[in-house]
């Protein structure tokens, strides 16, 4: 079997586990698992909290968002779904998640801005009968009632073994940049953890890391610039744990005028979708937002029945759903995000990208 076989085998197989998994959370057939079951009795006319963590990344409110509500929709037609976003800020968070109780919420469904001061309201919300879903960021000092995500530290590992991969391929020499995600997020800790199984025993000597506040980047575009003008040519490649802050790093070389080397991403954004295509970017993750956000949907709507829907694994004692995503490359850009229909040729060829499209048979 060649190397694209392999990756047209395990794409179909991960799509087929996500769907099955999907399929069990939404019977409600789970029975352990969570520590809390909800205020119990039917979901009628219920409302449910969705709390998401920023801005800074465009997928929550053009991708999540929606796609939890048109979940919810289908599952309860009279149920409220009530979003917010804290716009990176968590003591905005906090009051959020109180305006949410104080309007009688059956289960929150929280992506944390910071992961360690998302304990308090998993406490307040769960003595108040109220289950807590994390999202995508686990909440580690205080076990929410059930978790679903991607799995972070396979992002961070799969990222960082394709970009040294890549480089040893092309037989490169100097060293690496990794620029991990905010230092408040767990999931950026697992992501960071991840990058690191890859890039410690590569034989790349790691030149430097950071750890971006908020995910802004802003502020990851301002630290390569300075490593830039440390190290010069030395730097062959750049593990960035998003597309937002591998944004940020590329923008950083092209402003000191000098060769864009291989940097990665991971959320698989149209901005990232068209860096690739133009040459850009080296890789993202796709990790179909409609996964998680439907996969959310099912375990609260669970929840606010009264069930307790069980986890297929645990992660900091806390039942779980970890999806396995599929890293992007130049490579297989078309299949996974086009053919598959995750992306539209519309929404992504346009000016500049029009004619690496074309190259690349993405119509």
């Amino acid at each position: 079997m060649n190397r694209a076989q392999m990756r047209t085998t395990t794409f179909a197989a991960v799509a087929v586990l996500a769907g099955s998994i999907l399929a069990a959370c939404g019977s409600g057939s789970g029975s352990t698992g969570a520590s809390t079951g909800g205020s119990g009795g039917g979901a009628e006319n219920a409302k449910v909290a969705f709390l998401m963590p920023d801005l800074a990344s465009t997928r929550y409110e053009l991708q999540d968002k929606p796609l939890f509500e048109a979940r919810m929709k289908q599952l309860c037609p009279s149920c409220q779904v009530i979003y917010q976003n804290a716009d990176s800020d968590a003591a905005k968070q906090q009051q959020q998640a109180n305006s949410a109780l104080a309007q009688g919420v059956k289960a929150i469904v929280i992506d944390p801005v910071d992961s360690a001061a998302a304990a308090t309201m998993v406490k307040t919300a769960q003595s108040q009968q109220v289950p807590v879903i994390a999202y995508d960021r686990p909440i580690p000092a205080t076990p929410a009632d059930y978790y679903i995500s991607f799995d972070n530290e396979k992002i961070g590992s799969m990222i960082a073994q394709s970009l040294v991969d890549h480089l040893k391929a092309e037989k490169a020499e100097g060293g690496i940049l990794q620029v991990n995600g905010s230092p408040t997020d767990a999931a950026a800790g697992l992501i960071k953890k991840g990058i690191h199984s890859a890039v410690d025993p590569s034989g790349f000597k790691l030149l430097a890391e950071y750890d971006t506040p908020d995910w802004q980047p802003e502020k990851a575009q301002t630290w390569v610039s300075g490593q830039i003008t440390q190290f010069k040519d030395q730097i062959v490649g750049v593990v960035a744990a998003n597309d937002g802050t591998g944004g940020g790093s590329i923008a950083a070389f092209k402003a000191a005028g000098v060769k864009v080397p291989p940097v990665t991403g991971n959320d698989a954004e149209v901005a990232a979708a068209q860096r690739i295509i133009a040459g850009d970017q080296y890789n993202t993750i796709s990790k179909p937002i409609k996964i998680v956000a439907e996969a959310a949907a099912n375990v609260a709507y669970d929840f606010m029945q009264g069930k307790k829907p069980a986890g297929q694994t645990t992660l900091y004692n806390t039942p779980s759903q970890l999806f396995v995503p599929t890293v992007v490359t130049k490579e297989n850009i078309k299949e996974v995000l086009f053919d598959s229909g995750i992306m539209k040729a519309a929404d992504v060829c346009t000016g500049e990208y029009a004619q690496g499209c074309d190259e690349l048979g993405i119509k």
